[in-house]
Parts: C-alpha cells; structure tokens; sequence
C-alpha cells in the first residue's frame, strides 16, 4: 500500500526538492505550507507553484497564533532576561513536530516529511530510532532537532539528510523545479535582515532599560540600552574604546548590568543543561563521553555529561570552553548520532 506524505513546504529549495524526490519514489505526495507571522516566512505562493509544477495538492494552515505565542513570544522573554534563545529549535519542538505532525496524522498521513540536512535510522538491535547528522558538514541541522521523540521520529522523513547542498540545487535544476534559483533563507525567519536589536525596539521596546557596562572588577566603562543587545561571547557593538579587546562574559539581568572581560575570564570548565532530552535512551544514569555544540555553528567540543539532579545534566569540558551562552542549546553528540541536549543555564 503506498504510504501518504505530508512535506511541509516554505516554498524554498529545500522543501521544494524534498517533495520532489518523495514523488519520485513512489509515496502519495501533498504539500502543506504554515502561515506563521505576516509576510516573514514562508512564501504561500512560491510553495503553490511548486505544488502546481509537481501535480500535488497544496494545504495552508495557519498557526500564527501557536507562533505568535510559543516561539516570538518566548525569544522575546528571554532576551528580556539577558539570555540568548534558539527559536528555530523551540519552532520545531512546538510547532513543526507537534502542531504539524499531529495535523498530518489527524488527516491520514503515515508521514511527515520536511527539508532538514539530517537523518533518522532505526538501530534494529534496540529498536530505537536514531537522529544522524546530515552528510554535508556545511548544512547539516541536527542541532535543531536534538528534541525529536522516538514517537515523532517513527513519523518523520528527511530525504535531503543523505545529500550535499550543491547536489540538492543541481537536482532541483534538473527537475526544473521554480524554486531553483531561490537563494538561501535568512537565519530567523521572523526578523527582517537578521537583525533582532530591530525587532526588539519595534515589538518589545519594553525590554530595552539602560544600565551600566562593567569590567569584571566593578568598574563602570560606559552604558547600554538594555541587556538584551547582549549575548555573552559578543565581542562587537560593546560601545566601549578600551586598551584591549573585551568581551561580554556575563549579564546579571536583576541589575541590569553587562559585565566584560578578557578573553581568560570568558572561559568556564562546565556548564549545567536544563530540560536535558536523549535520544538513544530515555535517561541519562552515568556519566558519558560525549562531543558538545554550544551553539549551531561552533565546533565541537569534548567532553563528558553526567546526572546533577532533577531536571538537570552537567556538562564538564576536557579544556575549558569560551561563550557559553545562557539560554542556547549544548547538542550532544558521539560520531555523527545525536545522543541528546538541553538549554543551556550557564
């Protein structure tokens, strides 16, 4: 019996190339596109063209609400706390793999499928399923998706884990699909040019309440505009001349104030992890080696996760690690397997 596939469609290359590939290997194929927030995200009419180019149907849903609320609403909670949220990740805990997939199986999917440079394999010894990293380092996403539950991985398809970018645009070519010549989408899809100091002053100019800048000392350096300009590791548009290069090592938000410091004093040997989530097991009981992400585009780090209470995992570093940012995500990993991550609580 061939099996029914939902492909959520941005109406970008990515997506467009996945529903592509699944009609091509035979599943019953349909696209649906989200509407998340006015006009940032996706494109309703790139993703109707392409759905028309390959002869499926095109759903629309619209979960601005859900949107507005879990994801908008959260980046901007925490940067009024002066921490550093992930909403991409948060987008495809609530809102892809939730809300979408329920969705899909509520109107008789087997699966969903989406555009994301990963993989998921089931291990026939535990029958546990498995999240992979996507085989072209460049563009691979599984960072994004550490949250993934064995219930919604047994449902999910990424067909583009197994491609590298430039094979993904040369087939999209080939098919002579209309999305491709897009060029990549921007970083977070619901803040014009990427740029959030923008968008806090516009939607949220409450969480802008000046304060001081401080060296690790004590001693006032300047001022700034609210602790949610900052990010702890940022080096640039500090707004202080100084002898030496300075960087933000830590934001104490109940003050208000952005502490700076030397490169040295920016390093920290382990850090604690919120809300911990594994894949490959349910709980984490003893310690484990493990590789770490601090954030999507840093290099990884090793070292080892341990057990440190309810609700909790430490992480301590084989060297000490450097802009370690509240409110990211430290990805574990083994190899290219996924084991599992948490928020980062400093």
């Amino acid at each position: 019996m061939t099996k029914r596939v939902l492909v959520a469609m941005s109406g970008g290359l990515d997506s467009s190339t996945t529903a592509a590939l699944l009609r091509k290997q035979g599943y019953e194929v349909e696209g649906v596109t989200m509407k998340l927030t006015a006009g940032l995200c996706c494109d309703l009419t790139s993703a109707q063209a392409v759905c028309d180019s390959l002869g499926i149907l095109h759903r629309k849903i619209d979960a601005q609400a859900e949107f507005n609320r879990s994801v908008i609403g959260n980046f901007i909670a925490e940067y009024r706390i002066g921490r550093t949220p992930n909403p991409c990740i948060r987008c495809n805990e609530i809102i892809k793999f939730t809300t979408l997939l329920s969705y899909a199986i509520a109107n008789g999917f087997d699966l969903l499928a989406t555009g994301h440079y990963a993989r998921v394999e089931q291990n026939p010894a535990s029958g546990r399923y498995l999240l992979r990293k996507g085989i072209d380092p460049d563009k691979d996403q599984s960072y994004f998706l550490y949250r993934l539950t064995q219930d919604q991985m047994r449902h999910l398809l990424f067909p583009l884990g197994g491609y590298r970018k430039t094979d993904v645009r040369k087939l999209a070519s080939k098919l002579k699909l209309p999305a491709a010549d897009r060029p990549e989408s921007q970083e977070i899809c619901f803040v014009p040019d990427d740029d959030y100091r923008t968008f806090l002053k516009e939607h949220a100019p409450g969480t802008l309440q000046p304060g001081e800048l401080v060296l690790t000392d004590g001693t006032v350096v300047g001022n700034h505009e609210g602790v949610a300009f900052f990010t702890v590791g940022q080096r640039r548009k500090l707004g202080v001349a100084a002898g030496e290069r300075l960087y933000v090592v830590r934001i104490e938000p109940d003050r208000n104030r952005v502490v700076l410091g030397r490169p040295d004093e920016l390093t920290t040997k382990e850090m604690l992890l919120s809300r911990p989530h594994f894949i490959p097991f349910d709980t984490l009981t003893s310690p484990l080696e493990v590789d770490v992400r601090i954030r999507y585009r840093s290099k990884s780090l090793s070292a080892r996760v341990e057990p440190a209470g309810s609700d909790r995992v430490l992480v301590r570093f084989s060297s000490p690690a450097a802009g370690v940012s509240p409110g990211q995500a430290g990805v574990l990993y083994q190899g290219d397997t996924v084991i599992g991550g948490g928020i980062i609580e400093g």
